[in-house]
């Protein structure tokens, strides 16, 4: 055979396989295209019974083809659509599994706090009689507080203990020396001279180590999960680019505008156009494992041994222990406060002494609020578990879109569509996140853009994993709802939507519990103001300065 003979051939050979993969030279039926099409709900007008040239094409290979433009232009956005709906169904999964955490831990806070407070309200009136009864709302406002700053509130922990321990010292030395007339002015002298006798033995200060760590751990912890929940459901709204929506329409649909529509992609092939699509996604992976781990670190707190469901649980018994000793001291007291003081003046309408009733004890055998440590532990080990399980979810991704739903799977590399044909796939598969991209062969990824969007999610997730470590230390810091930060939106509570229903919203700031002291049973000033708000941490600043640099690029 001469030379030109052989080229004849070639070419004839080559002209059959572009023409008929199946080694079919006819133009093959579009029947199951056409099938296809309609159930997607597109009008099959238009569409071509058998295949036909496909210079057309913008998107999908030019070979022979059942798709017209218009198909192809419908399925794009078809398989973007689908696309997009896969990745927010899987962020729902994640923010459900969240919420549900939130609910849950959120709902066993409270009732520990409630049954505190009902259990003083039962209780203190018969153990107490008029010493609690004529001054019930000093102990409405401390819970009212202590609620406040747990959901977020402008509250300075610290010193709405010390204005509790106050006037509860206030009440029960005035309820005690009813035959004189004690003005604020005494009041004031009186506390100063009895504050190194500790009226209330040690329980302030336990309480208020105790008290501010519980409180903390839990209230940044919840703001930990609220926070994780937002940014996946902030995420989950970026829209896919024009270059993401051409590889996905490529990868899902040209395979059946070619003719076969049975064919699913090759996996690896999934994974370059995924990890192309979500590359500025899969950045935030970093800093959403510190949060996870930060959260992690805060939950062994709650089973510490400043155990918090005891904490919570059981500020009513403290109370209690307070006031019988300082009962139990009264006269000591008050002869300590006429040597600093002087007598104050006799009342012009002597009143009885205030007698309380002498079964204060019954409420320290009060079992009726105490929780079951079985109940925490199986909370802490379902959220431990769940928690742990959401770590990798943004290096996940790829593989969890990928699916054999999607994809031919692992195993059928050689009989998957590989973006040009049946066949294998190539190309290596990327790494992860916007730097990985500068070669991806599926999508064109300009990676000196990243999405501005998600690097404000990125540092939202620092400055909140900033302040569970903090917690976890015991320190509270400035807080601002982190929904707040940057983004300039957010409720100012940090509740799920549907959670918190009927709380106001707000911005929210407290102030520095660097570590717990002594309460000092000073009086407030008369304008009942709270502390002034503390400089902004240095980590804070320099989180917010970068931030500022990065919307400035």
């Amino acid at each position: 055979m001469d030379l030109g003979s052989l080229c004849w051939c070639l070419v004839a050979y080559v002209a059959a396989s572009v023409a008929g993969e199946n080694g079919n030279t006819k133009a093959r039926n579009c029947a199951e295209v056409r099938q296809l099409y309609s159930a997607k709900g597109f009008s099959l007008s238009g569409v071509p019974q058998t295949e036909i040239s496909g210079e057309h094409l913008r998107i999908c290979p030019q070979g022979y083809t059942c798709c017209t433009s218009q198909m192809e232009e419908n399925l794009a956005n078809l398989s973007r659509q689908e696309f997009e709906g896969a990745f927010k169904d899987s962020g729902r999964s994640v923010t459900s599994t969240l919420n549900t955490q939130y609910k849950v831990f959120d709902g066993y806070f409270l009732d520990l706090l409630n049954k505190s407070e009902r259990s003083l309200q039962q209780t203190f009136p018969n153990a107490y009689g008029e010493v609690y009864t004529l001054k019930v709302k000093i102990f409405q406002d401390l819970y009212a507080d202590l609620r406040g700053y747990y959901h977020g509130s402008n509250i300075n922990l610290e010193d709405s203990l010390n204005e509790f321990w106050t006037k509860l010292l206030e009440r029960i030395f005035k309820a005690k020396n009813p035959q004189y007339e004690i003005s604020d002015e005494y009041m004031e002298c009186a506390i100063k001279n009895v504050e190194e006798q500790k009226p209330f033995g040690e329980i302030p200060r336990e309480v208020k180590v105790k008290a501010t760590r519980a409180f903390i751990a839990a209230r940044s912890f919840i703001q930990g999960i609220n926070m994780a929940s937002e940014v996946v459901k902030k995420v989950s709204q970026v829209p896919l680019n024009p270059e993401c929506t051409r590889a996905i329409m490529k990868m899902t649909f040209c395979p059946h505008c070619r003719g076969m529509p049975n064919v699913k992609p090759c996996f690896n092939y999934c994974q370059n156009v995924v990890k192309g699509c979500l590359a500025n996604q899969a950045d935030l992976s970093t800093e959403w494992q510190n949060l996870i781990h930060s959260m992690l670190q805060v939950v062994e707190r709650f089973s510490s041994p400043t155990n918090v469901e005891v904490v919570i649980g059981f500020i009513h018994v403290k109370i209690s222990d307070a006031m019988n000793n300082m009962l139990e001291n009264i006269v000591h007291i008050t002869n300590k406060v006429f040597q600093g003081c002087g007598n104050p003046k006799a009342s012009s309408t002597r009143s009885p002494a205030v007698e309380e009733k002498r079964k204060r004890k019954v409420l320290n055998d009060d079992k009726g609020t105490a929780p079951s440590t079985s109940t925490l532990d199986k909370l802490v080990s379902d959220v431990t578990k769940r928690l742990q399980e959401l770590q990798p979810y943004w290096i996940q991704l790829s593989t969890n879109l990928c699916n054999d739903k999607i994809t031919a799977g692992i195993s059928n590399i050689d009989k998957c569509w590989n973006g040009a044909a049946k066949g294998r796939y190539l190309p290596e598969v990327m790494g992860d996140g916007l730097a990985s991209q500068i070669n991806n062969p599926e999508v064109d990824v300009d990676i000196t853009k990243p999405d501005m969007t998600i690097r404000q999610q990125i540092m939202q997730l620092k400055i909140m994993t900033s302040r569970l470590k903090n917690a976890y230390d015991g320190n509270d810091v400035d807080f601002q709802d982190t929904s707040d930060d940057l983004s300039g939106s957010g409720s100012g509570m940090g509740c799920p939507e549907g959670v918190c229903k009927g709380r106001t919203g707000g911005r929210t700031v407290t102030h520095s519990t660097k570590r717990p002291v002594t309460p000092n049973l000073k009086k407030q000033n008369a304008s009942g103001a709270g502390s002034v708000p503390q400089p902004q941490s240095a980590s804070f600043l320099l989180l917010a300065v970068i931030s500022m640099l990065l919307l400035w690029r």
